[in-house]
């Protein structure tokens, strides 16, 4: 099992910034960062896989609806995967929620849900409005 509990969320305005937290129990090789808006099915924004070391293998996935705007990273020691949020805009607005595989899974099909996440935070509400 790995608990996944994220925290940033909140009110801020058009052009702002955000930085979401993901603060897993233990390792998982594949976190990604998922949005429900209002009325829609949850999405993949971002995703990204680990090697056994820690280090990220390849390149993350980013929906392009966020990419140049969203940054994913991890801070290893914390075992934390974090997703910088900036120049947010109204569509952005929604739970985002932290999930993970404790296999390998590469970035797409997990963002795409092809291979959902097997664990799942409880969500943090992001809410961009002036």
């Amino acid at each position: 099992q790995v608990q996944l509990v994220e925290s940033g969320g909140g009110l801020v305005r058009p052009g702002g910034s955000l930085r979401l937290s993901c603060a897993a129990s233990r390792f998982a090789r594949a976190v990604g960062w998922f949005r429900q808006a209002p009325g829609n099915e949850r999405e993949g924004i971002s995703c990204i896989t680990f090697l056994d070391n820690g280090m990220p293998y390849g390149s993350s996935y980013y929906a392009d609806s966020v990419k140049g705007r969203f940054t994913i990273s991890r801070d290893n020691a914390e075992n934390t995967v974090y997703l910088q949020m900036n120049n947010l805009k109204p569509e952005d607005t929604g739970v985002y929620y932290c999930g993970a595989r404790s296999n390998f899974t590469h970035v797409k099909v997990m963002c795409t849900q092809q291979l959902p996440p097997t664990f799942w935070g409880q969500g943090t509400q992001v809410t961009v409005s002036s």
